[in-house]
């Protein structure tokens, strides 16, 4: 477990389940636990063409969702003793109309709200909207210079400069009103996109958000969009230059253990979703976003459009399939995508359920969004 960068507090390589030991313990004695996290979409649809993305490989059928839906969601999560929701998964969630109310309303319910975006419709004014009911927003940007950028995000050029701004707002809102809302950059890293890391690292030195993390890109078990994994040490001089780029209030952060993972998982069964649980744009829930895609029907569990989340969650099919992909009739090593969003809770779960570690207190301060394990 990755202890939390000392003067910021953050965990950007690593995760945080062992400050919910009470319900880690819970699932040791088999009892059926809500999830602590929720990443989640309010749409499939999204604004952006990026090369990089997996939201291609998880197309299912599409149903809206509505803010009628999203407040019993959010009730009922409160309600189960869920602590985070986080909107990133397989859409681009500022593209629905309801996203400031969700982020108002689940604030309001005591969760912590959370959000990923390529940030392009944040314009101030929304900003001014979601920034104090948020614990931490992340903008979604794989380059640092207009062309590129570009060219990586099927966008105009001018999007880039939009974002700049957006992020600019974003941090200067933080400062005026003293929020204690975290704003992060993030790049998914593809090998070729080497070019783009110094500049982006620069960049977010001018923009100052409080970090920048460099991160992998996830594929499938098919390797369908083609990602090199024994490319990435070569950029490893490239990714040290980039960190050494870090001042006192701005992080700049590799995820080195994914990275040096090379897309290889050591664990065999999937014992993360109970934990952290992925929901489609379409309202589907699933155990996770590398098996909302059409080919994986048979770990569909429901759909929140249809169902009170509340219900789907108590469901006898809701527990066959969580435990169905934790035994050995799962092979988490070649049934489904590699570095998903559950790895690290994984690993962790992995030591602990086969003896290789004992569960006991964290050895490191607590460290920030502590329920986005």
């Amino acid at each position: 477990m990755e202890a939390p960068d000392q003067e910021r507090g953050l965990v950007l390589d690593g995760t945080k389940i062992l400050w919910h030991k009470e319900r880690v313990e819970a699932w040791l004695r088999g009892e059926k636990i809500a999830p602590i996290t929720i990443d989640m979409a309010l749409t499939r649809a999204c604004n952006y063409r990026c090369e990089y993305c997996y939201g291609l490989l998880q197309e299912n059928p599409r149903k809206k969702i509505t803010m009628d839906v999203m407040s019993d969601f959010l009730d009922d999560a409160a309600e189960m003793g869920v602590k985070a929701i986080s909107l990133v998964s397989d859409g681009e969630s500022s593209v629905s109309p309801i996203y400031p109310e969700v982020i108002k309303k689940g604030s309001k319910n005591g969760l912590s709200m959370a959000m990923a975006s390529n940030g392009y419709l944040l314009t101030r004014e929304k900003l001014e909207e979601i920034l104090p009911n948020l614990t931490y927003l992340r903008f979604n940007i794989s380059a640092g210079e207009p062309q590129r950028y570009a060219e990586i995000h099927g966008v105009p050029d001018s999007y880039f400069y939009q974002v700049c701004k957006n992020i600019k707002d974003a941090v200067e809102i933080k400062r005026l009103n003293r929020l204690e809302v975290t704003i992060g950059l993030q790049m998914v890293l593809m090998p070729t996109y080497v070019d783009q890391v110094l500049p982006l690292a620069k960049l977010g030195g001018d923009l100052r958000p409080d970090y920048l993390i460099i991160k992998h890109c996830s594929d499938d078990e098919k390797a369908s969009l083609g990602v090199d994994y024994s490319a990435y040490q070569a950029l490893y001089d490239t990714l040290r230059e980039a960190e050494g780029l870090s001042t006192g209030d701005y992080l700049v952060k590799v995820k080195w253990s994914k990275i040096k993972d090379a897309g290889q998982r050591r664990y065999k069964q999937c014992y993360g979703p109970p934990f952290i649980l992925q929901l489609s744009g379409s309202g589907l829930v699933a155990p996770c976003g590398m098996l909302f895609g059409n080919a994986y029907r048979r770990y569909w569990i429901g759909n929140i459009v249809d169902t009170r989340f509340k219900k789907i969650w108590q469901s006898q099919r809701y527990w066959q399939v969580m435990a169905k992909i934790a035994s050995p009739r799962f092979d988490a090593q070649t049934m489904c995508g590699c570095l998903c969003l559950q790895h690290k809770v994984n690993e962790f779960l992995w030591d602990l359920k086969h003896g290789n570690m004992e569960l006991g207190e964290p050895m490191c301060p607590k460290p920030q969004h502590i329920n986005f394990i």
